[in-house]
């Protein structure tokens, strides 16, 4: 069955019976989705569900078949647009019948999906909240830092002084938000212990490790450091088609661009703070090689680290200068 999820309605269709049916997006349609499967008898032994990952609108579906122990599978929506070919029109009803269609050529390789802790639920919904915050304080700051190269502040007391107390309390808020988070995180054994792994290794800090426990749902949904490392668009891939095809490796442009950016920022603090990665960096430049292609390469010596630190359960030791 695959079910097409939006924020009032779901709708279904069942792959095998080709019949198609609208429930509310709550409980009570949900309970309104069992009967009719009922009244088309389905083993529901035998369903598989499947539907996109949409965010919050599909959080409520998610918790209503865990609570009932229904196996699902949440995919993302571009997996499912890549995998029908070329195609014209979108509804609601057709994209149902195209995820039921995605559902029944790839059923025997399709995994059931978990919902997070509940802390780590919480992790994510504080963690976009910073985000947000992070991103209209830099905006204040931003646009005072150039207002005061053309405006005088003698002049524009208000604009000014209003900017500067919505960033101050951009600033209290995002503290709060912090706090909040290193509250949860202390208080649960497995994710504090995760969490403080993660920032013994160099260019890792508060910000990452948060990161790196939520989209790995700590490190449970992901287990290989090489599949999340191209989760997040810094592994590079060959372009070779024929004898006229070759271009150099590139990476792809199909990322989690948060946690890349995250990365990014990582590489260059730890280039920077870490004697070992120093010298690896200025060797390899030294070499002729491409700075960038250098910067990756240290970004994916963070994800291994990660990875390693976690699996191992012992903190990161960093090589001596003489050994690097």
């Amino acid at each position: 069955m695959g079910i097409d999820v939006s924020k009032s309605t779901i709708d279904a269709h069942i792959f095998v019976k080709k019949v198609s049916s609208t429930f509310c997006n709550n409980n009570k349609g949900f309970r309104k989705l069992f009967t009719w499967l009922k009244t088309n008898k389905i083993n529901l032994s035998e369903l598989i569900i499947c539907f996109e990952h949409t965010g919050i609108y599909s959080v409520r579906l998610s918790l209503f078949l865990e609570s009932k122990n229904r196996p699902y599978c949440v995919i993302p929506g571009m997996e499912i647009k890549k995998s029908l070919g070329m195609v014209r029109g979108k509804n609601d009803s057709v994209d149902t019948i195209r995820i039921a269609d995605y559902t029944y050529l790839r059923r025997e390789k399709l995994t059931p999906f978990k919902m997070p802790s509940g802390s780590i639920q919480k992790l994510q919904k504080l963690n976009t909240l910073r985000t947000k915050l992070v991103t209209h304080r830099a905006s204040y700051i931003s646009n005072m830092k150039e207002s005061k190269e053309i405006f005088v502040m003698s002049e524009n007391e208000i604009f000014f002084k209003v900017q500067e107390s919505m960033k101050q309390k951009l600033d209290k808020e995002i503290r709060k938000v912090n706090e909040e988070i290193l509250k949860i995180i202390t208080e649960d054994e497995e994710l504090k212990k995760t969490y403080n792994l993660l920032n013994t290794i160099s260019g890792i800090g508060p910000v990452l490790a948060v990161n790196f426990i939520i989209i790995t749902n700590g490190f449970k949904t992901f287990t290989d450091s090489r599949k999340f490392a191209c989760y997040c668009g810094i592994v590079p891939f060959n372009y070779q088609s024929g004898t006229s095809v070759r271009s150099a490796s590139k990476v792809s442009h199909y990322a989690d661009k948060k946690m890349k950016s995250l990365l990014n920022l990582a590489a260059f603090s730890a280039i920077q703070y870490s004697s070992e990665m120093k010298i690896f960096y200025e060797r390899r430049v030294k070499e002729g090689k491409s700075k960038m292609s250098t910067i990756n390469i240290v970004r994916n010596k963070i994800v291994h680290r990660a990875f390693a630190v976690v699996k191992r359960g012992t903190p990161y030791v960093e090589l001596s200068k003489h050994a690097a």
